[in-house]
Order: structure tokens, then C-alpha cells, then sequence
């Protein structure tokens, strides 16, 4: 069976790749000793910006192997494009009196959905679309090898629903389901997510060269 080396130590995250490499007789395996290695900043201005900086970073502790990393967040239109790369810590304003990109950590989840209801105050459910974008990067021995882009549109509800999942995902409604992300399982998540399109791409991408 393939092995897939994930640098990330979010659990949301390898139980999205997980999913979506169950299919394709992939192994999904974050990198030894991660939690050990100094952190990458994620100071891009993009989500492929930061999926490089991260993938060429950890590649480097593991040689040979191919790693995979991933930058992904949520674009609302109603908020121009936000959270978007500072989807993680954009709850930094209201816990710490710093703007996101600014923040030395990320900010908690439900930090993070309550900041995005408050600004969505009153805006009409036909305006509350948005976007779940997922960039991952392919890098071995410190170099990008190829890097893909996943999209999932939807609409931002105005509470969340669901106990699955992580993030956004219970506030990010999926119409073509009528089911938020958080309402899912692994299985279906990968399947109709932003995340699980870019690793779909990745794993056609590793069919074709063999790896």
C-alpha cells in the first residue's frame, strides 16, 4: 500500500485525507516526531504560498518521501474574501487585540464561527455564499513537486449544525446535499469536499508517475 506523509497535526485534517485516500489504497501517515519540529509561518498572501512554504519546509526531515501539505480556508462574499488565509486565526481581534495575521497561534474554532456569525448580522441568506478552498502542495527533499487547488461552494448559515467535522464545517451549508460539512462523514466529506477534490488530484497525479 502507498504511504502519504501528511505535515500536519490536526486531526480533522489527516481524518479528511484519510477519507479521501481510503479509495485508492493510499496509507495516510503524518511525519515522525512532528509535533517536535520547529513550526513553518504561514505568512503568504495565498493558500499556495503557504501549502509551499510548508511542504519544501518539512520535506527536508524526511528525506526521499514525498510530503504533503495543505493551506485551506473559508472566502465569505459578503466579507470580501474573508477569512480566507487567515481563516485559522481570525478570531485573533476579539482574544487577543491583535489582527490575524499578527497572531503567534491559532484561535479556537468556535472563536473563529463566532467572529464570522457577528459580522454576517443581517445579511440575507441569498448573500451568504462562500467558499471552502483547499491548496496542496507536493514536496520532496525541500522542492515543490506540483501543487493542487480544490473548491466546495456553499452558503454560511446563520448557526451551525452538525458534530462532525472541524473549523467551518458547521456553518458551511452544502446545498447540492442539503447537509452542512459538520453533518458528514469522513467518507463524505472527502467526497464532496474542497479538501478531498485537492487530494483526489494529488493521488491522479501520483497514479500517473508511478509513486
Amino acid at each position: 500500500m502507498r504511504r502519504i506523509l501528511i505535515a500536519t497535526s490536526n486531526p480533522g485534517k489527516l481524518r479528511d485525507f484519510a477519507g479521501a485516500a481510503a479509495a485508492h489504497g493510499t496509507e495516510i501517515a503524518g511525519i515522525p516526531g512532528f509535533a517536535s519540529l520547529p513550526p513553518v509561518a504561514e505568512d503568504g498572501l495565498t493558500f499556495e504560498e503557504n501549502a509551499r512554504k510548508k511542504a519544501e519546509a518539512y520535506s527536508r526531515y524526511v528525506a526521499g518521501e514525498i510530503v504533503v501539505a495543505d493551506d485551506s480556508g473559508l472566502e465569505v462574499d459578503a466579507l470580501k474574501g474573508a477569512p480566507g488565509v487567515h481563516s485559522a486565526r481570525y478570531a485573533a481581534p476579539d482574544l487577543h487585540d491583535k489582527e490575524p495575521h499578527e497572531a503567534d497561534q491559532n484561535t479556537a474554532d468556535e472563536a473563529n464561527n463566532a467572529r464570522v456569525l457577528r459580522e454576517l448580522t443581517d445579511v440575507p441568506v441569498e448573500k451568504r455564499t462562500g467558499r471552502f478552498v483547499c491548496v496542496l502542495a507536493a514536496a520532496r527533499d525541500g522542492k515543490t513537486l506540483a501543487t493542487f487547488r480544490g473548491v466546495a461552494e456553499g452558503i454560511i448559515l446563520d448557526a451551525p449544525r452538525g458534530a462532525n467535522g472541524f473549523g467551518y464545517d458547521p456553518l458551511f451549508y452544502f446545498p447540492l446535499i442539503d447537509k452542512t460539512f459538520a453533518e458528514l462523514t469522513a467518507e463524505e466529506k472527502a467526497r464532496y469536499s474542497h479538501r478531498g477534490a485537492a487530494f483526489r488530484q494529488f493521488l491522479e497525479w501520483c497514479d500517473r508517475r508511478g509513486h
